[in-house]
């Protein structure tokens, strides 16, 4: 007998922590003070070449694209005289960047763009997002939608870490190739002849380039937590730095990798595109929180980081012919309250697991903890099963906002999270009314989409250290540690900065950005057609040549709700989103369950909410 997720609640499955009251954020916020210097939403008076405007091919062209949100261009090698560099600071929030912790940042902040309104793709983590970064594209094109999933062909009784080598080279092998299905930067790179450089603290590196080939990118090199592709580029690297730091010296493993990058993979001049990853703040946050000592001294050592990288980007005597982009992948958060969801599942009669010791039958369900959302999957996509599980879900206090693979009252399809297309069915439209989606074979692309996606509740509260932003999260790591990947928008909305010779300066960019636009802009700016349609956008409004076209671009911004009622009362999730062209940003996504009155009247939104903010 399957009792009630309340009622299995109460029996303290979480472990909660007292946090002081709410305390809204506001998104203008972030980075204050940079929309005060000198110049700020001017026009830059840098010089507008030729050159740079003839890589669009042709104006009609340029027009095109813009209007799409899609890119090509007539260009087919990049251009010797424009790099591009992109340093990833993992996890790192807007709310963080001021003159006194990110001095190095904060000048590039003063002297280049601030994009105001950033977002992370949902889930908001790592892998994903890295993958966004350097496709262009939303999980459910990619193909990648979570750091952790579960794929029976690959292993049927585990979930997987999607980025490591082994999976990879398995997704790969059981799909032509195609285990992320767009070509990344780096490969279409080295297809028009161009150099790159991949080097990363973390072992999303792989991810980014996974097809080195040395007939194609001559002298390109993938580094990756101490591996690389080709593998024997490490020797040399290891010879001099000596080996990777192990995990736990997290700085350590930052400037070892840093300087790879400059040392070693620049040694000959700097790439067309090279990237730099840095595993903080994130590593530190998850074993602390958002604004404890550590986290901000995690934060500190990036910026010193970068600061190398621009010190050695002079050296060079490249800096004047380099744009260089500070973004991270994600934002963070402080668990509230870890939801150990295999206990609760488990005492409410079903069959859930982690793994599983014997081959999964029909029924049983494997659940993929992602931090601040969690992937379910009922083995067989047994209907009953799924509705039921949904329906224990929404009268929790801890669900989200819930995405389905089959939707049903109350919920979201999976491609209104831009982690499954909707291909061989219908999606969901900007207005929200479905559409009907036929492409050949009738079948999702992603064919491993999880049959249900629960994104934790989260509100705008303080943490200990007087941060907003705190969410319920899986069981992976405990009340006050930080974590991320709900839809919260302290974890949807994260850091873009970008300054060089083609970029406006003193600029603030208020217009939605994220990071799927980040592909296409690079590839704008190296001159280079997408063999792919791309969803992001040019962020031509922040760009030295301003299109004519988009130069007026409005933001759209909607929010989508679905109820269902119970017995005891009803179950309101939410998601707003934003709009430029055709390319979608999730904001913020959060639910109530708003209880019946003794006279069996609901009781006012705001007060439920209040109950679940507790």
């Amino acid at each position: 007998m399957r009792i009630s997720a309340r009622q299995v609640f109460a029996k303290k499955s979480v472990s909660p922590i007292p946090t002081p009251p709410g305390s809204s954020f506001n998104r203008n916020h972030a980075l204050e003070g940079a929309n005060q210097v000198e110049g700020a939403g001017q026009p830059s008076r840098l010089p507008q070449s030729a050159a740079l405007w003839a890589r669009c091919g042709s104006i009609l062209i340029w027009i095109v694209c813009a209007l799409f949100g899609q890119h090509a261009f007539a260009v087919e090698t990049p251009k010797a005289e424009r790099h591009v560099v992109v340093v990833v600071w993992d996890g790192m929030r807007p709310d963080f960047v001021n003159q006194e912790n990110t001095p190095a940042l904060w000048k590039l902040a003063n002297e280049g763009v601030v994009f105001r309104n950033h977002h992370a793709v949902y889930p908001s983590a790592t892998n994903v997002n890295g993958t966004a970064l350097v496709t262009g594209v939303y999980p459910g094109h990619s193909g990648l939608i979570a750091n952790h999933d579960y794929r029976p062909e690959i292993d049927s009784k585990h979930s997987i870490d999607v980025e490591i080598p082994k999976v990879v080279e398995k997704g790969d092998e059981l799909s032509g190739g195609k285990y992320i299905s767009i070509p990344t930067i780096a490969e279409i790179v080295q297809s028009t002849g161009g150099r790159t450089a991949i080097a990363t603290a973390k072992t999303v590196g792989l991810l980014l380039d996974r097809h080195v080939d040395p007939d194609r990118g001559r002298n390109s090199v993938t580094l990756f937590a101490g591996e690389s592709r080709p593998r024997d580029a490490l020797t040399r690297i290891v010879d001099v730095l000596g080996p990777f730091p192990p995990f736990g010296q997290f700085a350590q493993g930052d400037k070892w990798t840093t300087k790879a990058l400059t040392d070693f993979l620049w040694k000959d001049g700097v790439p067309a595109f090279s990237l730099l990853w840095l595993g903080e703040p994130d590593l530190t946050q998850h074993g602390s929180a958002p604004g404890a000592q550590p986290a901000v001294a995690a934060i500190k050592s990036s910026d010193e980081n970068l600061a190398a990288v621009l010190s050695a980007l002079d050296r060079q005597g490249a800096r004047e012919t380099t744009d260089v982009f500070v973004v991270s992948d994600h934002g963070f958060s402080t668990i509230e309250r870890s939801v150990d969801l295999r206990k609760i599942l488990k005492d409410a009669g079903w069959n859930a697991k982690t793994e599983f010791s014997d081959e999964p039958k029909p029924g049983d369900i494997m659940l993929v903890g992602n931090g601040g959302s969690v992937l379910i999957y009922v083995v067989g996509h047994n209907a009953t099963i799924t509705a039921q599980l949904v329906e224990f879900l929404q009268q929790s206090d801890f669900a989200g906002v819930i995405f389905m693979r089959e939707p049903m009252t109350g919920t979201f399809r999976l491609d209104q999270a831009k982690i499954d297309n909707g291909a061989g069915g219908s999606r969901a439209t900007w207005t929200g009314k479905p559409e009907r989606v036929d492409e050949p074979g009738g079948e999702s692309i992603n064919q491993h989409a999880p049959d249900v996606v629960m994104a934790f509740h989260w509100n705008d509260s303080k943490n200990q250290f007087g941060v907003p932003g705190m969410i319920d999260a899986d069981w992976q790591r405990g009340a006050g540690k930080g974590t991320h990947a709900t839809l919260s928008r302290f974890d949807m909305h994260n850091t873009l900065i970008a300054t060089g010779p083609d970029f406006r300066r003193s600029y603030v960019d208020n217009l939605p950005s994220g990071n799927v636009d980040l592909a296409p802009t690079i590839l704008r700016i190296l001159g280079i057609t997408s063999p792919q349609q791309l969803d992001g956008r040019i962020l031509s409004e922040a760009m030295v040549k301003l299109d004519p076209a988009g130069a007026g671009s409005k933001p759209e911004t909607k929010t989508n709700e679905a109820t269902k009622d119970f017995p005891s009362g009803t179950w309101r999730q939410s998601l707003q989103i934003s709009r430029v062209g055709s390319t979608e940003y999730l904001d913020e996504g959060n639910s109530v369950f708003v209880p019946k009155s003794r006279d069996g009247a609901l009781r006012r939104p705001d007060i439920a909410a209040e109950c679940l903010d507790h």
